[in-house]
């Protein structure tokens, strides 16, 4: 006999309030679809681009923009308009949100359709992953009825965003090779 078994789905007040009592302080977790999902572990190379990367964005888009590395849905960067104080009371919005980076390695599967979907459903414009084990950097962007229409992989030259258009990046600054 088989039962079914129906599953809580979190909200993010429940997962706020589940963090500000210490619930998941020995979890490296992140809540997905109303689900709280383990993190992977980052490896050196996620941690080092990553935070390169961050210094990269904040240095081009100095005065422009807010460089979030420690966000909600936790992507390792968010690149959001600076609202100053606003973000005491609540994380940006999805139209606060220029666009988003994520560094993959065990979590590529997870980055590639779960975060992609979720992003392209809250309307950010951008999402871009850096896949580690190819060393690639893949550029989602065109939203259309709630996804991305437009995927680039990229290994060399520039990129600019579709929100700073006159502002190119370095592809090599996002990934080595």
């Amino acid at each position: 006999m088989t039962v079914a078994l129906t599953t809580v789905k979190w909200t993010v007040k429940d997962y706020h309030r589940m963090i500000e009592a210490g619930v998941l302080a020995e979890y490296r977790a992140e809540l997905l679809q109303g689900e709280i999902v383990e993190m992977a572990p980052e490896g050196m190379p996620h941690a080092h681009l990553s935070s390169s990367a961050a210094d990269y964005i904040r240095a081009r888009l100095a005065g422009r923009v807010k460089v979030r590395d420690a966000s909600e849905p936790e992507p390792d960067l968010a690149i959001v308009a600076d609202l100053g104080d606003v973000y005491l009371e609540h994380h940006p919005y999805g139209e606060n949100i220029f666009w988003l980076v994520e560094y993959a390695d065990a979590s590529l599967r997870k980055d590639m359709e779960v975060k992609r979907k979720l992003y392209g459903e809250a309307g950010i414009a951008e999402y871009w992953v850096v896949d580690l084990k190819r060393m690639e950097l893949l550029v989602f962007a065109g939203l259309e009825q709630g996804g991305y229409k437009r995927r680039q992989v990229l290994t060399v030259g520039q990129v600019r965003p579709i929100t700073f258009p006159k502002v190119s990046f370095a592809v090599d600054r996002f990934i080595r090779r």
